[in-house]
């Protein structure tokens, strides 16, 4: 029997307002579509067990050439020109890059170990989009910093808390990263040292070589998604191609009761977002905040 084909007891998730009340996982009614009306692409088992077992996850080729350019495109515009475009516009979550915050595989992914199922529905996220910058990187641009780590461990409260019980985990703050040029292994994409947000000791100095074998990477094409914890140690690396700048959108997302980064879009720009896009940048609070709910 496959690992798919097996069967386990639920995980028990408390309800909030009932004693010794629980989620029932299998009746939750998570968003099935995004902001543009495109079906959710939801994590394969690979996925999910190599994302709660590495604390990140590479999900190659995303997005299709004629996207990457137009994305990769406007990033240039916004990082030369900003003068160019309107100020509410100015922003790495405007123009084509607006499409990314709820893209199909972000819904997905965030459905699976970021959404409260209460603050959910049809018309409404249970997670929120939190931070967005562009980083546009030359020839070697990019300090060695490592940093977090030791998730699973985190005092209550802290965003970057890992935690999770047999059957599920919840990610907390999580990191986004959309690769609009080609990436080289250990040539200036993000280093990651594996299964570290649930480290249960300090790091060793070896994490202070960028050459350790204890940290890993990746290599992508453009239009390559990356996904990790930030509970996970992690750090950049100086970009070393001097054939193209690294290119990158990183973009963070947290429980709609949590706000790590003192951030926020222009209200212009989401006030011309679709609804359901909107709802990603709702105000950071459990009580009636599920929008369009009876």
């Amino acid at each position: 029997m496959s690992t798919e084909e097996r069967t386990f007891p639920q995980p028990i998730i408390f309800e909030q307002t009932r004693l010794g009340g629980y989620i029932d996982i299998n009746a939750v009614d998570l968003p099935r579509a995004n902001a543009d009306g495109e079906a959710v692409v939801e994590l394969t088992p690979e996925q999910r067990y190599l994302f709660d077992t590495q604390g990140w996850l590479l999900i190659p080729n995303v997005l299709n050439s004629g996207q990457v350019k137009e994305m990769r495109d406007f990033c240039y515009r916004l990082h030369q020109q900003p003068e160019s475009l309107p100020d509410h516009q100015r922003t790495p979550i405007a123009g084509p890059l607006e499409k990314l915050t709820d893209h199909p595989v972000i819904v997905g992914f965030m459905n699976e170990f970021l959404a409260h199922p209460a603050l959910s529905s049809q018309h409404c996220y249970g997670f929120r989009m939190e931070h967005a910058n562009l980083a546009m990187r030359k020839h070697g641009d990019g300090p060695f910093r490592p940093h977090n780590g030791n998730g699973l461990l985190r005092m209550p409260g802290d965003s970057h808390i890992y935690r999770s019980i047999p059957g599920k985990a919840c990610s907390s703050l999580t990191c986004v990263i959309w690769e609009l040029n080609q990436v080289e292994q250990r040539g200036g994409g993000t280093l990651f040292i594996d299964g570290s947000h649930k480290a249960t000791f300090p790091a060793p100095d070896g994490v202070k070589d960028p050459e350790s074998p204890l940290w890993s990477s990746y290599a992508c094409s453009a239009g390559s998604l990356v996904i990790f914890a930030e509970g996970t140690t992690h750090s950049a690396l100086p970009w070393t191609s001097k054939k193209h700048d690294r290119v990158a959108i990183f973009s963070r997302y947290n429980h709609v009761n949590s706000k790590f980064h003192n951030w926020d879009p222009h209200p212009d720009l989401v006030a011309a977002m679709p609804p359901k896009r909107q709802t990603l940048f709702r105000p950071v609070h459990v009580d009636k905040n599920v929008v369009n709910s009876d």
